[in-house]
This record gives structure tokens, C-alpha cells and sequence, in this order.
């Protein structure tokens, strides 16, 4: 789960291959993409290979659009985050 002042922005469903997205605000959707790319990237989580955004396809969206900005890279799937 990722907030931002307070706000629930991204929330990984158990298992990593969906995310669900609060928000349309390319602003707060990179802050809260980096974030997660950063959990992952310090070890937190060991990886993500994310492949729906709320029910949908994750590629060609403004949520794949920030966490690739944010240093995830996209699979044939879906967009993946390793440490």
C-alpha cells in the first residue's frame, strides 16, 4: 500500500501481480510509483511482476507509464521491479 499526505494511492493485491489505483494525478501517481520501485529496490520485497491495474491489462497506462519512469521494466506480461 502506498499513500501519499495521508491518501491511499497504490495498493498491491497479496500475491503482486495486480494493482489497484486511487488516483488520476500524474503527480501523485509518479511519487507514489517511485515509492514502490524504492521498497523493492532496497529489499523490502524481494520482487514484483505486476500484470492488471484495476481488472485490466497493467501495459500502455499512466500507472505502467510512472513505475516504468521509476525504474520497473516491462515483461511480455506486465511490468517488473527486482532488488
Amino acid at each position: 500500500m502506498v499513500l501519499v499526505d495521508g491518501a491511499l494511492v497504490l495498493y498491491v493485491e497479496r500475491g503482486g501481480k495486480t494493482l489497484l489505483v486511487f488516483t488520476e494525478d500524474e503527480a501523485v501517481l509518479a511519487a507514489s510509483a517511485g515509492a514502490l520501485v524504492d521498497v523493492v529496490k532496497r529489499g523490502a520485497v524481494d520482487k514484483l511482476v505486476m500484470e492488471k491495474v484495476n481488472g485490466h491489462g497493467i501495459l500502455d497506462t499512466p500507472a505502467a507509464s510512472a513505475l516504468t519512469a521509476a525504474g520497473a521494466y516491462s515483461t511480455p506480461k506486465g511490468l517488473r521491479i527486482r532488488a
